[in-house]
């Protein structure tokens, strides 16, 4: 049977599927992109595949090469650091906007998604409990009620759900979500800024744990491979 879809919506498909599994960790930074490669792999030609790196690339998540492959970006201590002050002044003032604009409609919404989170989180589920907090976020952003906030997030998007990915402690997250969602309840705009500047220093405590992890990780397994077969001990 031939695949019916029209180039658009193989394009968005792919993108989508790119895009989770860069930010889910399944493909790691710095690792190639080759449009033949892909092609193959995701069942379509290298058109869709060519669109949706332009696309991702222009997310922040792709670094596209002139006549060679593309990578999975590598973000620098520079790149958070500029992402990290930009959230500083994003998040507190969509939080406090959220706790003085929220509708009973959006704040269900954002209880419904907070405490998918927590569910997630207390299954260990770190990809979905990584999704979700992102989708809180997104959340707190549309209850703001300014538009202009709501079109900066979707340029941002991307990268910080990419960051909020570099989270270990799952549990932590949603209790400073719950309290965020509490402050926002109450339509408390100070307690709201507050926990969100707090939460977002937890963030980047989190990355920073995350990232040490993977390096030992990668030092402990390159430890094993120059050790080798013959340095085993039999048990």
């Amino acid at each position: 049977m031939k695949n019916k879809d029209t180039p658009r919506s193989e394009t968005v498909r792919v993108t989508e599927t790119l895009r989770n599994e860069i930010i889910d960790g399944v493909r790691q930074p710095g690792s190639r992109l080759v449009e033949r490669n892909l092609a193959t792999e995701l069942g379509v030609s290298r058109v869709p595949i060519r669109e949706a790196l332009k696309q991702l690339a222009s997310e922040g998540l792709v670094t596209n090469r002139p006549n060679t492959w593309s990578t999975v970006r590598e973000f620098s201590p520079s790149d958070i650091a500029d992402l990290n002050e930009v959230r500083t002044a994003f998040d507190v003032l969509s939080f406090e906007l959220a706790a003085q604009r929220h509708t009973r409609e959006g704040l269900a919404k954002l209880e419904a998604t907070m405490a998918k989170g927590r569910e997630l989180s207390k299954a260990g589920d770190a990809v979905g409990a990584h999704r979700v907090a992102a989708d809180f976020h997104s959340t707190v952003t549309e209850l703001s009620g300014n538009q202009l906030l709501v079109e900066i997030a979707e340029l941002l998007d991307s990268r910080m759900r990419w960051q909020l990915s570099q989270h270990d402690d799952l549990d932590f997250v949603a209790t400073e979500h719950a309290e965020l969602y509490e402050a926002i309840a109450r339509r408390d705009q100070t307690k709201a800024g507050e926990l969100a500047a707090r939460h977002l220093g937890t963030s980047q405590e989190q990355h920073d744990k995350h990232q040490e992890r993977l390096a030992n990780a990668a030092e402990e397994a390159q430890a094993a491979k120059a050790q080798g077969p013959d340095d085993v001990t039999d048990r």
